[in-house]
């Protein structure tokens, strides 16, 4: 029989935190498939909440492009972190932040995917985080940025998923009090 698997790399609660990257009401409607992708981040931050997985989310230059829209922002029971750099390394302590909570997992999802959203990632996993970035909760304007960005997030560690598969793997089994609004959340 083989030894038991390192399951390190498989998404848990306590350790996992979402970020939501600058969904802003002058960009979003910019992007491809704008709609599905927002309706995926929703199910994200309605999964996250329900198993109480913390969610932070951020605005680039929010005076210039305005403020997070309104569905997710009404979700998110904290204050947008504002930020001026394109990753999210440049938002005040929250890279800190995770680390001082101990969340060594991120699920990153916003726009756009070749900027801000790549950025991120890449300075994430250079500081040692585990990221995993839900191919169907992010989007670029155009699509071949959009699949130049996926690819070198995977090519650098980034852990390419769906939605779904995300929060699945934050329940870890079906006997947990929180599956069937979750799975309802999914589908």
């Amino acid at each position: 029989m083989k030894e038991a698997m390192n399951h390190e790399i498989i998404l848990g609660r306590q350790k996992t935190a979402l970020l939501v990257i600058d969904v802003q009401e002058k960009i979003y409607k910019a992007v491809r498939k704008h709609e599905k992708m927002l309706d995926k981040i929703l199910k994200l931050i309605n999964g996250a909440n329900t198993l109480e997985v913390p969610i932070y989310f951020t605005e680039q230059y929010p005076k210039g492009l305005g403020e997070t829209i309104q569905p997710i922002k009404e979700k998110i029971e904290d204050k947008a972190v504002e930020k001026f750099t394109f990753s999210c390394s440049g938002a005040g302590n929250l890279f800190l932040n995770f680390a001082e909570k101990g969340i060594k997992q991120v699920i990153v999802c916003g726009i756009e995917a070749h900027v801000c959203v790549q950025q991120t990632v890449l300075d994430l996993i250079a500081n040692g985080f585990q990221v995993n970035v839900p191919l169907d909760a992010i989007s670029s304007r155009n699509k071949i940025d959009f699949k130049a960005a996926v690819q070198r997030m995977s090519n650098h560690g980034a852990e390419i998923m769906t939605v779904e598969a995300i929060l699945f793997e934050l329940m870890g089994n079906c006997k947990i009090k929180e599956f069937k609004t979750v799975s309802s959340i999914i589908k």
